[in-house]
């Protein structure tokens, strides 16, 4: 199985990959999401792992207009549990540290560590990332945030272990495919739709879910590019698009609905993982 992911060997959503698909996949490293999207679309790829949102730091936004701008479509999910690392030198020491980078999410997820470390921060464009660019810059003050899985793959040295500053901290990533699944079992299904602007619309359409005792698990707003102060809704719910009140949901939806578009119906896998994780 080939897999498309943005970062460098030993990034997080490569750890997703294996955790997911075993360690036989090819993992298929790209600069961007976008080239992630690209690579299963021109079938260089089965499948792309896209991070949708962190437990601490919320939603990946762009990641969420970029579901919209392609065709494909989700088929899975997967919590990842995020343990950072500070990342220096092999003959670096943490009182040599006086800058630190990493991916955004990665400073933001470890802040009040980082304060209390009184360190400059950059951010860079992916974790593993940061762990290359420390090795080539040869600067002993110099240190990377990522995990312990990048120090390895680059031979660096671990300067501290679990920096981040909330230990229950989770990347969720979406499976994306060409083609959709019928799930077995337990399903979570992802849509986006659109709403006229007019009171109790959003209302009437979460109206829908709540009279059929459908749980929804994530709500999203987007603004809807080229209509100032109008907005998209990404919702995720428990369910199948197989099953019939699901299905009268969605018919019920298109009532209210200036556009509706599913993303995917996929097996759930969400708090359950997580407790797995942290007994």
């Amino acid at each position: 199985m080939k897999v498309a992911y943005q970062g460098a060997p030993g990034a997080y959503s490569e750890a997703a990959i294996f955790e997911i698909f075993g360690k036989q996949a090819e993992a298929i490293p790209c600069e961007t999401f976008e080239q992630v999207f690209q690579k299963v679309e021109s079938d260089e790829a089965q499948r792309g792992m896209l991070p949708i949102e962190n437990s601490v730091t919320g939603s990946l936004h762009r990641n969420y207009d970029l579901l919209l701008e392609h065709s494909l479509v989700i088929v899975g999910e997967y919590p990842l549990r995020v343990r950072h690392c500070l990342i220096g030198l092999p003959d670096a020491e943490l009182k040599d540290i006086r800058k630190v980078i990493s991916h955004p999410q990665g400073i933001a997820q470890c802040e009040k560590y980082l304060r209390a470390l009184g360190v400059h921060t950059e951010a860079v464009y992916d974790t593993a990332g940061s762990v290359k660019m420390v090795k080539e810059s040869g600067d002993r003050s110099l240190a990377a945030i990522a995990s312990n899985w990048a120090a390895q793959i680059y031979g660096m040295k671990i300067l501290q272990e679990g920096i981040e500053d909330n230990p229950a901290n989770y990347t969720r990533f979406l499976v994306l495919a060409r083609e959709a699944i019928q799930p077995e079992g337990e399903a979570k299904t992802s849509i986006v739709f659109t709403l006229r602007n007019i009171p109790g619309a959003l209302f009437k359409a979460l109206s829908v879910f709540a009279l059929r005792d459908i749980d929804l698990t994530k709500i999203e707003s987007r603004p809807l590019v080229g209509a100032p102060w109008e907005y998209l809704f990404y919702i995720d719910f428990r369910g199948s698009i197989s099953e019939e009140k699901v299905k009268h949901a969605l018919e019920n939806l298109s009532e209210y609905a200036l556009s509706l578009r599913i993303l995917g119906s996929y097996p759930r896998l969400g708090s359950e993982k997580v407790a797995e994780s942290t007994s």
